[in-house]
């Protein structure tokens, strides 16, 4: 599990995190969600040890992470960023990975060759990006986890490869309680493997919410009245997002849905549908609701 308790971190005297706390129960599959600059990354370093934060506690199954080999044993991080060594090929940095992993698994290493249908000989700066990130997955899960952090996993991969991936974390949290934390600006993907979410902006937790909570607590309905007088601001609702369009409301509304639907039936509504709302329109009128701009969001 990871708990992580006021953390604060700055550079200098720029303040990058700001008391975050949040916690992912073993088993679970997190998304961390925020806009560009919100301090996903240098959280990210933190939990995995390779920062360490200015105040607050992070622990990693149970303990501290920072100078923990003990604890970094059971955890991989693949980043943004991809690295490897030198002229080295996959079958080379497996070997390295063995190295310093005791619960590597060289049996299923063979396996996931047969996944990835990679040539293990061949150097991996000669790879594609995607590529490159499909060995990082097969490194990754060859050394069987219990702590797996990933920053834009599926960033590179095809639509094929990506199903592949998500299946083979989907595995192993069902069979072996791996505990996932994803960082992604593809609200998609995260709304397809995530069961928990939250959102960090300017470095402080905007929100947190198990996701099926999350999507009943906020509602898109459009609702149509037979002249002009009803007026949303007037209505006793919590709207994120209004907009008109002819004669017919557009609302995105925060509560829950039989309170929702008896106050608008209460103006007499011509038409009152509640209609399909994703992952990426709830972040979109959240972030909306604190003042960032639609147009700088990266989905």
């Amino acid at each position: 599990m990871i708990e992580v308790n006021t953390v604060s971190k700055s550079f200098d005297r720029t303040k990058i995190l700001n008391d975050v706390s949040f916690r992912v129960n073993k088993g679970s599959i997190y998304g961390l969600l925020g806009s560009n600059g919100a301090g996903k990354t240098t959280l990210m370093r933190i939990l995995t040890g390779i920062l360490k934060q200015n105040n607050g506690q992070v622990h990693i199954l149970e303990d501290d992470v920072f100078e923990n080999e003990s604890v970094k044993q059971r955890m991989v991080f693949i980043p943004d960023s991809l690295y490897f060594l030198p002229q080295y090929t996959t079958r080379q940095m497996a070997d390295y990975n063995r190295s310093m992993y005791d619960s590597w698994n060289e049996e299923r290493y063979e396996k996931l060759k047969k996944v990835f249908q990679l040539d293990e000989k061949k150097k991996i700066s000669q790879f594609s990006k995607g590529m490159q990130r499909q060995v990082a997955f097969w490194l990754a899960m060859s050394a069987m986890p219990d702590v797996l952090i990933l920053d834009e996993p599926f960033d590179g991969l095809d639509a094929v490869m990506r199903q592949k991936v998500r299946n083979l974390i989907i595995q192993d949290v069902a069979e072996r309680e791996m505990t996932v934390l994803i960082s992604s600006h593809n609200l998609r993907e995260v709304e397809d493997i995530c069961d928990h979410v939250g959102i960090l902006h300017k470095g402080e937790i905007l929100l947190e919410r198990d996701l099926d909570d999350l999507k009943a607590d906020v509602h898109k309905i459009q609702v149509a009245f037979n002249d002009d007088s009803f007026q949303p601001e007037e209505a006793n609702l919590d709207i994120l997002h209004k907009e008109k369009r002819g004669s017919v409301w557009l609302l995105i509304v925060r509560g829950s849905e039989a309170d929702i639907s008896a106050e608008i039936k209460d103006h007499r509504p011509l038409v009152y549908d509640r209609l399909p709302l994703t992952l990426e329109e709830i972040f979109i009128y959240e972030m909306g609701g604190v003042g960032y701009a639609f147009e700088n969001i990266l989905v």
